[in-house]
């Protein structure tokens, strides 16, 4: 059983690429640097197919594709080295209103959560940076669920499942902040509302879900409005 509409929402809980983060141009000169090691060419089109992740689709997909003599773990390893190397180097570029929103949410007491697809050691990269946005606490999110800690990502809905288990909120009373179809069938999936500002692929409307533009502008009177309609 839900908490009331007045309470909506019990927690926010925000995917990381494409939603807090622009991160895509991050991955991808990570995955250009790591598929070029073998002579290969990585295009916007094989990004938009592996947006959302996890990570082990896209190494599979890389390996299938380049012939390259790795397996996808050691693939892995080397995007994830890439990929970390590129978030601590700084001048992180947030999706507009995201942090406004997050910043929001800390200071009226709504529990956070960071719920992604990338493993941990990059989920600490982020966290790191969010911390030093002014008005941000340390840390910036209540939760953080990685998805090398979760026995099946998304589209899966355990990783918002775990999260809201972790706050100790029912998931039906959460809003789910998502860019990806991926992310936004696990969030839908978990029984949470989401709010989805589609980044590079279309997502298509739905009951339990409010699509927007930009997070520009997006208070939490919205989520807690959209979500209560919703019921």
């Amino acid at each position: 059983m839900g908490l009331p509409p007045a309470h909506l929402p019990a927690a926010v809980l925000f995917d990381l690429d494409g939603t807090l983060l622009d991160s895509e141009d991050l991955w991808w000169e990570a995955e250009c640097r790591v598929v070029a090691q073998w002579g290969g060419t990585w295009t916007r089109e094989d990004q938009a197919h592996c947006l959302g992740g996890p990570l082990e689709r896209v190494t599979t997909y890389m390996a299938d594709k380049t012939g390259s003599p790795h397996t996808p773990d050691q693939i892995g390893i080397d995007l994830l080295t890439t990929m970390e190397g590129l978030l601590r180097a700084g001048d992180l570029q947030w999706r507009p209103g995201a942090l406004e929103l997050l910043t929001e949410c800390r200071a009226a007491g709504v529990p956070t959560a960071l719920v992604s697809a990338s493993h941990r050691r990059l989920l600490d990269a982020v966290s790191d940076a969010v911390a030093d946005h002014p008005g941000m606490p340390d840390p910036a999110f209540d939760v953080t669920v990685a998805g090398d800690e979760v026995n099946q990502g998304k589209p899966h809905p355990e990783p918002y499942l775990e999260a809201a288990r972790q706050l100790g909120v029912p998931i039906d009373s959460c809003v789910v902040v998502e860019d990806s179809p991926t992310g936004v069938a696990s969030g839908q999936a978990s029984g949470a509302y989401v709010l989805a500002v589609p980044h590079m692929v279309a997502v298509p409307p739905h009951p339990r879900r409010q699509v927007v533009e930009t997070l520009d502008g997006v208070t939490l009177g919205d989520l807690r409005s959209w979500a209560s309609l919703a019921g």
